[in-house]
């Protein structure tokens, strides 16, 4: 029984170590990506960024998405709420993260969408579709193509527009900037140059209303 007792204060020993060992590097991460996002050439935003909200907002709610992400989509109608929340107040820009198969073509497609001006609709259809042609064992990104006129957009247009050196060079920007900020995974959350450390909507939520009521104190 005393053996049994000391393995188990020794077991539960470890796991408040490796308890504060992962508190204290996640906060020495949050303090270094805040320090990035204050910087003159901060990696969080570039002029090309696609953003919603007044351009004015105290509040930026900057976003790294795969079009070909699963939980992006399912987190899209959280984030629109959020925002009709706080209208006026909020500012949302998209970063790209294309890790899946087939997303940096996507994106192509969503820059090539925003030259129409149907930025928001084709991001939308992509989602809609997104189990068709995002399939993680089976992608066939290929299929959207089938989609998109959906989004009113000149099909034949977007093809020639696609292949414009300028969207791969996108591509590969908001990539560096997303290993400097240590995105590995999207959806990634930030609240003016703040991370989402423990991912989820209500911890979204909360941070989000935290840094809402100190920029716009009653």
């Amino acid at each position: 029984m005393k053996r049994q007792t000391i393995v188990l204060i020794s077991a539960a020993g470890l796991m408040l170590v490796f308890g504060l060992a992962t508190y204290l590097y996640s906060s020495e991460q949050a303090d270094r990506i805040e320090a990035l996002a204050a910087a003159a050439d901060s990696p969080l935003e570039r002029p090309y960024s696609r953003g919603m909200g007044p351009a004015d907002a105290r509040v930026v709610l900057v976003e790294f998405f795969d079009p070909a992400c699963e939980t992006c989509r399912a987190f899209a109608p959280y984030v629109k709420a959020l925002l009709a929340e706080h209208r006026d107040r909020v500012r949302l820009v998209l970063r790209y993260a294309p890790f899946h198969e087939g997303s940096d073509t996507m994106v192509k497609i969503l820059e090539a969408a925003a030259l129409q001006n149907r930025f928001w609709e084709t991001l939308q259809l992509m989602y809609d579709t997104q189990p068709q042609w995002a399939s993680h064992h089976d992608p066939q990104p290929e299929r959207f193509w089938e989609f998109l006129p959906r989004a009113g957009v000149d099909v034949d247009r977007i093809r020639r527009d696609a292949q414009a050196s300028k969207f791969a060079a996108i591509i590969e920007q908001d990539l560096l900037d997303g290993r400097a900020l240590g995105v590995r995974k999207t959806p990634q959350f930030f609240v003016n140059g703040k991370p989402l450390l423990r991912f989820g909507y209500e911890q979204l939520k909360s941070m989000l209303e935290v840094e809402v009521a100190k920029q716009y104190p009653q």
